[in-house]
């Protein structure tokens, strides 16, 4: 701490969750897709990074953590990324938009805006396209600066 400033830190972290239908093959196909899109992410991206190092998924299958559901989870610190969010949603949206998914969750906590949780649900399977998302904002703490 220099001077009395630091900087303000924010966490995001979230999942994504894919429940595969259809044939085995396709629900294999679909998962395996979904692998493929994260890969492909950036290893370091332009601000506000949204990165493949802040993402992991469960394995194939029943013994590696997928029972049914792909769960695509992920993490990453920033600092005062909620003054970028905007940009940072944008990103995330174009990376949902080129998945498979039913439901994505991302929380982000700031020291000074609060925590915000924010909710994208598909009325079944999302499947890649370039349709607008809908998305549900609950902000979880009162007290923030106005």
């Amino acid at each position: 701490e220099s001077g009395g400033y630091v900087d303000t830190e924010s966490i995001v972290y979230g999942c994504i969750k894919h429940m595969p239908l259809g044939s085995q093959a396709e629900r294999k196909q679909s998962c395996e897709h979904n692998r493929h899109v994260l890969a492909r992410l950036p290893g370091a991206d332009g601000w506000p990074f949204l990165c493949r190092e802040m993402f992991a998924t469960s394995g194939e299958d029943v013994f590696s953590g997928t029972y049914q559901t792909q769960v695509i989870h992920f993490g990453m610190s920033y600092r005062a990324v909620e003054y970028e969010w905007e940009q940072w949603v944008r990103k995330f949206e174009a990376l949902l938009r080129n998945m498979y998914w039913a439901n994505a969750v991302v929380h982000l906590e700031t020291e000074l805006a609060g925590h915000h949780t924010f909710i994208w649900e598909s009325d079944s399977c999302h499947e890649p396209s370039d349709e607008p998302l809908q998305v549900r904002c609950v902000w979880s703490r009162e007290g923030a600066l106005a």
